[in-house]
């Protein structure tokens, strides 16, 4: 069974179960964009009105190696009575344009283009939620903490039984290249046992997660919450279903026992998964291109102001997937930092502070928290934005929907340069003038789910971790008994 198929056929039957009413309210409703508000976006949100520009976006999308934009373009091809694209045979196709094509980062879409992207991924993590995706798994890639000894011994352990002959399919399985010659893990005395094991037996590094992710169709993790975040750093576009097991401190991502491993994994690939979508951003550094002497006006005039199409302000340097937080703080500086928020084209407002703490709903358990931001389910499609220490008694956090994009800038006239951070990795000064852009990835985390409801694992994890709204309870009143004289 080819994946697209099956989920499709799971999707279509999670759909018919809508009512007619439904069906004629959602054909009354229309959405309308209003053409005349189509502002041209600024250096960092270059349009893509441009036709040659969508056509080639669409193309990508359609040859996408990533199964949640199969999923989605196959649900597309169904509307329209066209045939859905097979999954091994899209698997066939050079992935590397996909991967590096400038067109498909959402800072460059259109506000329509936002919308619709994320109400596309929002509409099919519903559906997912409530069936079991069956995957055809043939190459495993495996990830645990490489300082740790203990879990390099368990990692030896899954793998063994991953290779096992006994296994329906001869799996090929991925670890870290730095367990190749580990002592503990002992990949010599492994491929020993079963000369087999040799050819299937492989070992990744952080290039090849960047440069052919679409090479893994099933990943797990051993550790905790940071051990899956950092999966999710490695697959910076494509990213293949992850399936966790709780082996650090809190879990509230992952969410399966380790010993219970063989059970588990053998569940999954026989009867299929259960994922939850998580959103990510996708965070672009923008440097400013005006010189020192030029800069007489602020970075509000100049982000929302006009701009000459032969004289764009900035130029982006590096873009990162996260799903935690992008974190724009004072760094190593004595003094606070000097910041401004940007809505789509709006100026929100300037934030004096220790920094400022953008996080998705998975990551409003983080940072977000500690910084007295709101708890958030994760299948809320929002932007959080909060700040840290702010110097003001009247800052509180906001919730911005999903389909806008934030930028946040350091004025040209600040004291200090500030720092950002993404999910605590990759920390990089910005300059004033220099401004970082946040907005909703096409690429979301793939997480697989124990069956059963989502939402109540969520309430169950915070209460689990975090003891929340944990108190004794208020003792009731005593009746007053007047014919005992109130004994």
């Amino acid at each position: 069974m080819e994946q697209v198929k099956e989920a499709q056929q799971g999707i279509n039957e999670a759909d018919g179960g809508s009512s007619t009413s439904e069906s004629e309210y959602q054909h009354a409703l229309e959405v309308v964009f209003d053409e005349d508000n189509a502002k041209r976006r600024k250096s960092s949100l270059v349009s893509t009105e441009n036709p040659k520009l969508a056509q080639q976006a669409a193309k990508k999308r359609e040859r996408t190696s990533c199964f949640v934009h199969q999923l989605l373009e196959s649900k597309r091809h169904l509307k329209k009575g066209q045939p859905a694209l097979s999954y091994n045979e899209d698997r066939n196709l050079d992935k590397a344009s996909d991967l590096h094509n400038q067109a498909v980062h959402s800072r460059l879409l259109t506000k329509r283009q936002l919308s619709e992207m994320a109400l596309g991924v929002r509409e099919l993590s519903k559906k997912l939620g409530s069936i079991r995706l069956k995957l055809k798994v043939k190459t495993i890639f495996l990830l645990t903490k490489a300082h740790d000894s203990d879990l390099i011994g368990l990692t030896r352990n899954i793998a063994e039984w991953l290779l096992s002959r006994e296994r329906e399919t001869q799996y090929t399985v991925y670890v870290e290249n730095t367990l190749e010659h580990n002592r503990t893990f002992d990949a010599q005395e492994l491929v020993a046992k079963d000369p087999s094991y040799g050819g299937r037996l492989k070992y990744w590094d952080n290039e090849l997660c960047k440069k052919h992710p679409q090479l893994f169709d099933f990943a797990i993790t051993l550790g905790g919450d940071g051990t899956l975040l950092y999966a999710s750093w490695l697959f910076q576009r494509i990213v293949p279903p992850v399936l966790s097991f709780a082996l650090g401190s809190l879990g509230f991502l992952t969410k399966f026992d380790f010993a219970d491993y063989q059970e588990t994994l053998s569940n999954a690939f026989r009867d299929g998964i259960v994922v939850s979508l998580r959103l990510r951003f996708e965070a672009t550094i923008m440097r400013t291109q005006t010189a020192k002497e030029d800069r007489k006006h602020d970075l509000v005039e100049e982000l929302i102001g006009d701009e000459a199409e032969n004289n764009l302000t900035h130029r982006p340097d590096g873009s990162y997937t996260i799903l935690n937080d992008i974190v724009v703080d004072r760094g190593p500086n004595p003094t606070m930092s000097s910041t401004e928020l940007f809505m789509d084209e709006k100026f929100m407002t300037s934030v004096q502070a220790d920094g400022v703490c953008v996080a998705t709903p998975t990551g409003s358990t983080a940072y977000n928290l500690a910084a007295g931001g709101s708890l958030c389910h994760p299948e809320n499609p929002v932007i959080l934005v909060t700040a840290i220490c702010a110097h003001t008694l009247s800052f509180r956090p906001v919730i911005l929907p999903d389909t806008v994009v934030l930028r946040v800038g350091v004025p040209y006239d600040a004291r200090t340069s500030s720092w950002a951070s993404f999910d605590g990795r990759e920390r990089l000064e910005l300059h004033p003038g220099d401004y970082v852009t946040i907005s909703a990835s096409r690429y979301p985390f793939a997480n697989v789910m124990p069956q059963g409801s989502a939402g109540e694992d969520w309430v169950g994890s915070i209460s689990r971790t975090l003891n929340w709204n944990n108190r004794q309870k208020q003792k009731g009143f005593k009746e007053w008994d007047e014919g005992k004289g109130g004994k």
